[in-house]
Protein backbone atom coordinates (compact mmCIF):
# COMPACT_ATOMS: atom_id res chain seq x y z
CA UNK A 1 0.00 0.00 0.00
CA UNK A 2 1.26 3.53 -0.80
CA UNK A 3 1.05 6.61 1.40
CA UNK A 4 0.17 9.08 -0.24
CA UNK A 5 -0.57 13.17 1.13
CA UNK A 6 -1.69 16.18 -0.16
CA UNK A 7 0.74 18.39 -0.93
CA UNK A 8 0.66 21.39 1.35
CA UNK A 9 2.97 24.71 1.48
CA UNK A 10 1.27 27.15 3.74
CA UNK A 11 2.45 30.74 4.45
CA UNK A 12 1.66 32.37 7.73
CA UNK A 13 1.42 35.61 9.70
CA UNK A 14 3.19 34.21 12.26
CA UNK A 15 7.28 33.66 11.08
CA UNK A 16 8.22 30.10 11.17
CA UNK A 17 5.49 28.40 11.86
CA UNK A 18 4.76 25.38 9.82
CA UNK A 19 2.88 22.05 9.95
CA UNK A 20 2.68 19.18 7.53
CA UNK A 21 -0.49 18.59 5.79
CA UNK A 22 -2.92 16.12 6.61
CA UNK A 23 -1.88 12.28 5.58
CA UNK A 24 -3.70 10.54 3.01
CA UNK A 25 -3.49 6.71 2.59
CA UNK A 26 -3.74 5.38 -1.16
CA UNK A 27 -3.13 2.13 -2.79
CA UNK A 28 -3.45 0.79 -6.31
CA UNK A 29 -5.45 -2.67 -5.44
CA UNK A 30 -8.91 -2.99 -4.70
CA UNK A 31 -8.86 -3.65 -0.81
CA UNK A 32 -11.80 -5.19 0.38
CA UNK A 33 -12.60 -4.69 4.30
CA UNK A 34 -11.22 -7.33 6.29
CA UNK A 35 -13.02 -9.50 8.36
CA UNK A 36 -12.26 -8.90 12.61
CA UNK A 37 -11.25 -11.54 14.71
CA UNK A 38 -12.99 -12.08 17.71
CA UNK A 39 -11.78 -9.58 20.43
CA UNK A 40 -9.42 -10.80 22.68
CA UNK A 41 -10.15 -10.96 26.46
CA UNK A 42 -7.53 -8.69 26.94
CA UNK A 43 -7.00 -5.35 25.72
CA UNK A 44 -3.62 -4.57 23.99
CA UNK A 45 -2.33 -2.13 21.79
CA UNK A 46 -3.31 -1.48 18.23
CA UNK A 47 0.42 -2.06 15.47
CA UNK A 48 0.59 0.56 13.14
CA UNK A 49 2.07 -0.66 10.17
CA UNK A 50 3.42 1.55 7.99
CA UNK A 51 3.87 0.83 3.95
CA UNK A 52 6.98 1.97 2.08
CA UNK A 53 5.94 3.44 -1.34
CA UNK A 54 5.44 6.39 -3.61
CA UNK A 55 4.40 9.61 -2.26
CA UNK A 56 0.72 10.79 -4.28
CA UNK A 57 -0.01 14.72 -3.38
CA UNK A 58 -3.20 16.51 -3.55
CA UNK A 59 -1.65 19.69 -5.41
CA UNK A 60 -2.59 22.76 -3.76
CA UNK A 61 -1.04 24.95 -1.44
CA UNK A 62 -3.01 24.40 1.61
CA UNK A 63 -3.23 24.03 5.53
CA UNK A 64 -1.44 22.02 7.99
CA UNK A 65 -2.89 19.16 10.26
CA UNK A 66 -2.00 17.81 13.97
CA UNK A 67 -1.14 14.00 13.99
CA UNK A 68 -4.02 13.21 15.42
CA UNK A 69 -6.95 14.90 13.11
CA UNK A 70 -10.08 15.71 13.58
CA UNK A 71 -12.60 13.14 11.26
CA UNK A 72 -16.00 13.41 10.64
CA UNK A 73 -18.13 10.46 9.60
CA UNK A 74 -19.23 11.22 5.97
CA UNK A 75 -20.02 8.33 5.23
CA UNK A 76 -18.04 6.04 2.17
CA UNK A 77 -19.96 4.74 -0.64
CA UNK A 78 -18.23 3.96 -3.26
CA UNK A 79 -17.14 6.57 -5.85
CA UNK A 80 -18.20 5.17 -9.32
CA UNK A 81 -18.14 7.59 -12.11
CA UNK A 82 -21.44 8.05 -14.16
CA UNK A 83 -21.30 6.89 -17.61
CA UNK A 84 -23.59 9.14 -19.77
CA UNK A 85 -24.10 8.80 -23.60
CA UNK A 86 -25.96 12.29 -23.30
CA UNK A 87 -25.30 15.64 -22.33
CA UNK A 88 -25.10 16.09 -18.81
CA UNK A 89 -28.24 18.34 -17.75
CA UNK A 90 -27.90 21.78 -16.03
CA UNK A 91 -30.11 22.62 -13.29
CA UNK A 92 -31.31 24.99 -10.74
CA UNK A 93 -31.42 28.05 -12.83
CA UNK A 94 -27.48 28.70 -12.68
CA UNK A 95 -27.02 28.84 -16.39
CA UNK A 96 -24.58 25.85 -15.70
CA UNK A 97 -22.76 24.49 -19.09
CA UNK A 98 -24.28 21.50 -19.89
CA UNK A 99 -21.72 18.88 -21.31
CA UNK A 100 -21.24 17.95 -24.85
CA UNK A 101 -20.03 14.93 -26.41
CA UNK A 102 -16.50 14.83 -26.94
CA UNK A 103 -13.83 12.66 -28.73
CA UNK A 104 -14.23 14.82 -31.90
CA UNK A 105 -11.46 14.09 -34.74
CA UNK A 106 -11.42 17.20 -35.17
CA UNK A 107 -7.90 18.58 -34.24
CA UNK A 108 -7.76 22.14 -32.44
CA UNK A 109 -3.94 23.32 -31.58
CA UNK A 110 -2.36 24.24 -28.40
CA UNK A 111 -3.15 27.82 -28.42
CA UNK A 112 -6.48 28.28 -29.91
CA UNK A 113 -7.39 25.07 -26.60
CA UNK A 114 -5.35 27.51 -24.21
CA UNK A 115 -7.00 30.77 -25.89
CA UNK A 116 -10.40 28.99 -25.96
CA UNK A 117 -10.02 27.25 -21.78
CA UNK A 118 -8.16 29.49 -20.07
CA UNK A 119 -10.01 32.74 -19.65
CA UNK A 120 -12.34 29.74 -17.57
CA UNK A 121 -9.37 28.88 -14.91
CA UNK A 122 -9.03 30.45 -11.88
CA UNK A 123 -7.00 31.55 -8.93
CA UNK A 124 -7.90 30.83 -5.22
CA UNK A 125 -6.43 31.61 -2.73
CA UNK A 126 -7.78 30.81 1.45
CA UNK A 127 -6.93 32.46 5.01
CA UNK A 128 -7.76 30.15 8.02
CA UNK A 129 -7.25 30.86 11.59
CA UNK A 130 -5.45 28.05 13.29
CA UNK A 131 -3.92 27.77 16.86
CA UNK A 132 0.04 26.67 17.72
CA UNK A 133 0.80 24.53 20.46
CA UNK A 134 1.27 27.84 22.79
CA UNK A 135 -2.51 28.01 21.96
CA UNK A 136 -1.76 31.51 20.17
CA UNK A 137 -3.71 32.48 17.32
CA UNK A 138 -2.32 32.94 13.47
CA UNK A 139 -3.51 33.19 10.07
CA UNK A 140 -2.35 30.34 7.31
CA UNK A 141 -2.75 30.89 3.86
CA UNK A 142 -2.84 28.64 1.00
CA UNK A 143 -3.62 28.55 -2.99
CA UNK A 144 -5.26 27.05 -5.87
CA UNK A 145 -7.16 26.70 -8.94
CA UNK A 146 -11.00 26.69 -9.70
CA UNK A 147 -12.71 26.29 -12.80
CA UNK A 148 -15.80 28.62 -13.73
CA UNK A 149 -18.70 26.24 -14.47
CA UNK A 150 -21.45 29.41 -15.26
CA UNK A 151 -22.21 32.35 -16.29
CA UNK A 152 -23.07 34.02 -13.17
CA UNK A 153 -19.77 32.58 -10.77
CA UNK A 154 -20.12 29.27 -9.58
CA UNK A 155 -16.87 27.59 -9.63
CA UNK A 156 -15.79 23.93 -9.04
CA UNK A 157 -12.74 23.51 -7.08
CA UNK A 158 -10.80 20.61 -4.65
CA UNK A 159 -12.46 20.16 -1.06
CA UNK A 160 -8.79 20.22 0.12
CA UNK A 161 -7.78 23.46 -1.33
CA UNK A 162 -10.51 25.29 0.37
CA UNK A 163 -11.01 22.98 3.66
CA UNK A 164 -11.26 25.02 6.89
CA UNK A 165 -10.71 28.22 4.89
CA UNK A 166 -12.35 31.05 6.86
CA UNK A 167 -12.42 33.38 4.35
CA UNK A 168 -11.78 32.76 0.31
CA UNK A 169 -10.47 34.77 -2.44
CA UNK A 170 -11.09 34.18 -6.11
CA UNK A 171 -8.53 36.15 -8.88
CA UNK A 172 -9.83 35.99 -12.78
CA UNK A 173 -7.43 36.18 -15.55
CA UNK A 174 -8.76 39.80 -15.80
CA UNK A 175 -6.91 40.88 -12.66
CA UNK A 176 -10.40 41.18 -10.34
CA UNK A 177 -10.32 39.65 -7.43
CA UNK A 178 -13.86 38.60 -5.57
CA UNK A 179 -14.07 37.29 -2.12
CA UNK A 180 -16.20 33.76 -2.82
CA UNK A 181 -19.14 32.11 -1.02
CA UNK A 182 -19.04 28.54 -0.02
CA UNK A 183 -21.89 26.57 -1.55
CA UNK A 184 -21.38 22.79 -0.82
CA UNK A 185 -17.98 21.08 -0.21
CA UNK A 186 -17.52 16.88 -0.22
CA UNK A 187 -14.47 15.31 1.16
CA UNK A 188 -15.57 11.91 -0.25
CA UNK A 189 -15.20 13.60 -3.66
CA UNK A 190 -13.00 15.96 -2.58
CA UNK A 191 -15.50 18.27 -4.98
CA UNK A 192 -16.69 22.22 -3.41
CA UNK A 193 -18.30 24.62 -5.17
CA UNK A 194 -18.10 28.19 -5.06
CA UNK A 195 -19.88 31.04 -5.91
CA UNK A 196 -18.59 34.68 -6.59
CA UNK A 197 -21.06 38.26 -7.58
CA UNK A 198 -20.19 38.50 -10.56
CA UNK A 199 -22.21 38.34 -14.15
CA UNK A 200 -21.11 37.30 -17.92
CA UNK A 201 -18.37 35.35 -16.73
CA UNK A 202 -16.61 32.80 -19.54
CA UNK A 203 -17.33 29.28 -18.65
CA UNK A 204 -15.90 26.04 -19.50
CA UNK A 205 -17.57 23.72 -21.52
CA UNK A 206 -17.78 20.37 -20.04
CA UNK A 207 -16.80 17.22 -22.07
CA UNK A 208 -17.87 13.86 -21.74
CA UNK A 209 -15.32 12.00 -19.78
CA UNK A 210 -16.66 8.18 -20.43
CA UNK A 211 -15.18 9.38 -24.39
CA UNK A 212 -12.20 9.87 -23.66
CA UNK A 213 -9.33 7.01 -24.81
CA UNK A 214 -5.91 6.55 -23.73
CA UNK A 215 -3.31 8.41 -25.39
CA UNK A 216 -5.71 11.38 -26.36
CA UNK A 217 -3.88 14.39 -25.87
CA UNK A 218 -5.17 16.90 -23.00
CA UNK A 219 -3.39 20.57 -21.65
CA UNK A 220 -3.67 21.00 -17.64
CA UNK A 221 -4.54 24.80 -16.64
CA UNK A 222 -4.00 26.01 -12.96
CA UNK A 223 -1.89 28.13 -10.56
CA UNK A 224 0.81 26.33 -9.58
CA UNK A 225 3.41 27.64 -6.33
CA UNK A 226 0.04 29.92 -5.72
CA UNK A 227 1.60 32.49 -8.26
CA UNK A 228 1.49 31.42 -11.76
CA UNK A 229 -1.96 31.49 -12.10
CA UNK A 230 -3.31 30.50 -16.00
CA UNK A 231 -0.38 28.50 -16.41
CA UNK A 232 -0.95 26.00 -19.51
CA UNK A 233 0.82 22.41 -20.06
CA UNK A 234 0.54 19.50 -21.87
CA UNK A 235 0.36 15.78 -21.88
CA UNK A 236 -1.92 12.70 -22.63
CA UNK A 237 -4.42 10.41 -20.78
CA UNK A 238 -1.99 7.69 -19.43
CA UNK A 239 -5.08 5.50 -17.82
CA UNK A 240 -9.10 6.20 -17.68
CA UNK A 241 -9.99 4.24 -14.14
CA UNK A 242 -6.91 4.10 -12.37
CA UNK A 243 -8.48 3.34 -8.84
CA UNK A 244 -6.56 4.71 -5.80
CA UNK A 245 -8.01 5.26 -1.86
CA UNK A 246 -6.99 8.82 -0.66
CA UNK A 247 -8.28 8.88 3.01
CA UNK A 248 -10.12 5.61 2.61
CA UNK A 249 -12.04 6.51 0.08
CA UNK A 250 -12.26 4.56 -3.20
CA UNK A 251 -11.70 6.91 -6.09
CA UNK A 252 -11.52 6.18 -9.66
CA UNK A 253 -9.44 8.84 -11.66
CA UNK A 254 -7.59 9.40 -14.56
CA UNK A 255 -3.77 9.11 -15.06
CA UNK A 256 -2.10 11.95 -16.79
CA UNK A 257 1.58 12.86 -17.29
CA UNK A 258 1.12 17.00 -17.68
CA UNK A 259 3.16 18.87 -15.46
CA UNK A 260 1.12 19.15 -11.90
CA UNK A 261 2.54 20.88 -9.45
CA UNK A 262 1.45 22.64 -5.44
CA UNK A 263 -1.82 25.09 -6.69
CA UNK A 264 -2.81 23.51 -9.97
CA UNK A 265 -5.79 21.15 -7.42
CA UNK A 266 -9.34 22.41 -8.57
CA UNK A 267 -7.43 23.62 -12.08
CA UNK A 268 -8.81 22.04 -14.99
CA UNK A 269 -7.95 19.01 -17.84
CA UNK A 270 -8.88 20.02 -21.10
CA UNK A 271 -9.52 18.13 -24.34
CA UNK A 272 -8.50 19.14 -27.27
CA UNK A 273 -11.52 20.67 -28.02
CA UNK A 274 -11.01 22.96 -25.78
CA UNK A 275 -13.72 21.00 -22.98
CA UNK A 276 -13.04 20.58 -19.58
CA UNK A 277 -13.32 16.66 -18.90
CA UNK A 278 -11.81 16.29 -15.03
CA UNK A 279 -10.89 18.43 -12.37
CA UNK A 280 -7.17 18.33 -11.27
CA UNK A 281 -6.49 16.74 -7.51
CA UNK A 282 -3.35 15.04 -6.88
CA UNK A 283 0.19 13.84 -8.59
CA UNK A 284 3.00 11.26 -7.57
CA UNK A 285 6.41 12.29 -6.84
CA UNK A 286 9.74 10.83 -6.02
CA UNK A 287 13.35 10.14 -6.65
CA UNK A 288 12.39 8.00 -9.79
CA UNK A 289 9.08 8.78 -10.79
CA UNK A 290 7.94 11.26 -13.44
CA UNK A 291 4.79 12.45 -15.10
CA UNK A 292 2.21 10.58 -12.79
CA UNK A 293 -0.85 13.16 -12.16
CA UNK A 294 -4.52 12.35 -11.36
CA UNK A 295 -7.86 14.06 -11.70
CA UNK A 296 -11.53 13.46 -11.21
CA UNK A 297 -13.25 13.22 -14.41
CA UNK A 298 -15.77 15.62 -14.90
CA UNK A 299 -19.03 13.41 -15.45
CA UNK A 300 -18.54 12.58 -11.54
CA UNK A 301 -17.56 15.97 -10.57
CA UNK A 302 -20.46 17.75 -12.33
CA UNK A 303 -22.58 14.98 -10.80
CA UNK A 304 -21.65 15.98 -7.20
CA UNK A 305 -21.29 19.57 -8.07
CA UNK A 306 -25.02 19.18 -8.88
CA UNK A 307 -25.23 17.90 -5.21
CA UNK A 308 -24.15 20.24 -4.05
CA UNK A 309 -25.99 22.74 -5.71
CA UNK A 310 -29.27 21.41 -4.40
CA UNK A 311 -28.38 20.66 -1.06
CA UNK A 312 -24.96 21.57 0.63
CA UNK A 313 -24.28 17.83 0.21
CA UNK A 314 -24.16 14.76 -1.12
CA UNK A 315 -27.36 12.70 -0.18
CA UNK A 316 -28.22 9.33 0.50
CA UNK A 317 -25.09 8.10 1.87
CA UNK A 318 -24.40 6.54 5.03
CA UNK A 319 -23.19 7.69 8.57
CA UNK A 320 -23.19 6.12 11.88
CA UNK A 321 -24.10 10.13 13.52
CA UNK A 322 -20.52 10.53 15.37
CA UNK A 323 -18.00 12.56 15.44
CA UNK A 324 -14.42 10.65 16.42
CA UNK A 325 -10.67 11.76 16.11
CA UNK A 326 -7.52 8.99 15.09
CA UNK A 327 -4.98 8.64 17.98
CA UNK A 328 -2.29 7.10 15.74
CA UNK A 329 1.33 8.71 17.64
CA UNK A 330 2.84 8.58 20.43
CA UNK A 331 2.29 12.43 21.03
CA UNK A 332 -1.45 11.90 20.82
CA UNK A 333 -1.50 8.67 23.15
CA UNK A 334 -0.04 11.42 25.58
CA UNK A 335 -2.01 14.29 24.77
CA UNK A 336 -5.37 12.77 25.35
CA UNK A 337 -4.01 9.68 28.07
CA UNK A 338 -5.30 6.78 26.47
CA UNK A 339 -3.71 3.76 26.60
CA UNK A 340 -4.06 2.41 22.47
CA UNK A 341 -3.93 3.73 19.10
CA UNK A 342 -7.32 3.79 16.96
CA UNK A 343 -10.88 5.56 16.59
CA UNK A 344 -11.90 7.24 19.65
CA UNK A 345 -15.19 8.51 19.63
CA UNK A 346 -15.76 12.06 21.10
CA UNK A 347 -19.59 12.70 20.11
CA UNK A 348 -22.14 9.72 20.10
CA UNK A 349 -24.78 12.14 18.54
CA UNK A 350 -28.25 10.40 19.38
CA UNK A 351 -26.40 6.62 19.26
CA UNK A 352 -25.42 5.37 22.26
CA UNK A 353 -21.74 5.28 21.80
CA UNK A 354 -19.88 7.66 24.11
CA UNK A 355 -17.32 10.18 24.67
CA UNK A 356 -13.96 8.05 24.60
CA UNK A 357 -14.98 4.84 23.24
CA UNK A 358 -12.57 2.93 21.33
CA UNK A 359 -14.35 1.27 17.78
CA UNK A 360 -12.37 -1.74 17.95
CA UNK A 361 -14.94 -3.30 15.15
CA UNK A 362 -17.71 -2.09 12.85
CA UNK A 363 -20.53 -5.05 11.65
CA UNK A 364 -18.25 -8.28 10.74
CA UNK A 365 -14.82 -5.41 10.18
CA UNK A 366 -12.00 -5.26 12.39
CA UNK A 367 -10.93 -0.78 13.14
CA UNK A 368 -7.98 0.18 13.83
CA UNK A 369 -7.69 3.28 11.68
CA UNK A 370 -10.07 5.54 9.98
CA UNK A 371 -9.85 4.05 6.59
CA UNK A 372 -10.91 0.78 8.05
CA UNK A 373 -14.07 2.34 9.78
CA UNK A 374 -14.91 4.24 6.80
CA UNK A 375 -14.39 1.29 4.04
CA UNK A 376 -16.71 -1.11 6.87
CA UNK A 377 -19.37 1.61 6.25
CA UNK A 378 -19.05 1.04 2.44
CA UNK A 379 -20.72 -2.70 2.93
CA UNK A 380 -24.06 -1.01 4.13
CA UNK A 381 -26.56 1.25 3.23
CA UNK A 382 -28.95 4.19 5.20
CA UNK A 383 -31.19 2.44 7.47
CA UNK A 384 -29.13 -0.63 7.93
CA UNK A 385 -28.75 -1.67 12.09
CA UNK A 386 -25.31 -2.47 12.38
CA UNK A 387 -22.97 -4.18 15.83
CA UNK A 388 -20.77 -2.24 16.90
CA UNK A 389 -17.92 -3.36 19.28
CA UNK A 390 -16.15 -0.55 21.43
CA UNK A 391 -13.48 -1.02 24.48
CA UNK A 392 -15.14 1.47 26.95
CA UNK A 393 -13.45 1.54 30.37
CA UNK A 394 -11.07 -1.39 29.53
CA UNK A 395 -13.88 -3.67 28.42
CA UNK A 396 -15.29 -4.51 25.54
CA UNK A 397 -18.72 -3.79 24.71
CA UNK A 398 -21.24 -4.92 21.91
CA UNK A 399 -23.50 -1.67 20.62
CA UNK A 400 -26.85 -1.65 17.91
CA UNK A 401 -26.39 1.70 15.62
CA UNK A 402 -28.62 2.50 13.31
CA UNK A 403 -26.90 3.78 9.71
CA UNK A 404 -28.34 7.69 9.08
CA UNK A 405 -27.46 9.63 6.39
CA UNK A 406 -24.40 11.50 6.39
CA UNK A 407 -24.97 15.37 6.33
CA UNK A 408 -22.35 17.68 7.29
CA UNK A 409 -22.36 19.15 11.06
CA UNK A 410 -20.20 21.38 13.14
CA UNK A 411 -18.41 19.57 16.26
CA UNK A 412 -15.31 20.29 18.76
CA UNK A 413 -12.93 18.23 20.75
CA UNK A 414 -13.00 17.21 23.96
CA UNK A 415 -11.96 13.85 24.60
CA UNK A 416 -12.64 11.76 27.75
CA UNK A 417 -10.09 10.22 29.48
CA UNK A 418 -10.13 6.44 29.02
CA UNK A 419 -10.08 4.18 32.17
CA UNK A 420 -8.92 1.26 32.88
Amino acid sequence: MAEFNYNSESSYSQTGERTSSTPITLSFKNDAPTPAPQPPKKKGKVLKTLAAGILVVGVSLGSGALGAYLVRDNGTAPMETTAQTTAIPSSLGSQIASATVSGSSVKVDYVAVAEKAKPTVVEITTEIVSNNSYFQQYVESGAGSGVIISTDGYIITNNHVIDGASKITVRLTTGDEHEAVLIGTDSQSDIAVLKIEATGLPYATLGDSTKLAVGEEVLAIGNPLGSLGGSVTNGIISALDREITIDGQKMQLLQTNAAINPGNSGGGLFNMNGELIAIVNAKSYGDAIEGLGFAIPINYAHEVAQELLKNGYVSGRPAIGISYIVIDDYMDLMRFRVSAYGVYVYDGGETSLENGDRIVRFGDYEVQNAENLKSAIQTYKVGDTVNVTVVRNGQYTDLSVTLVEDKPVETKIELKTETN
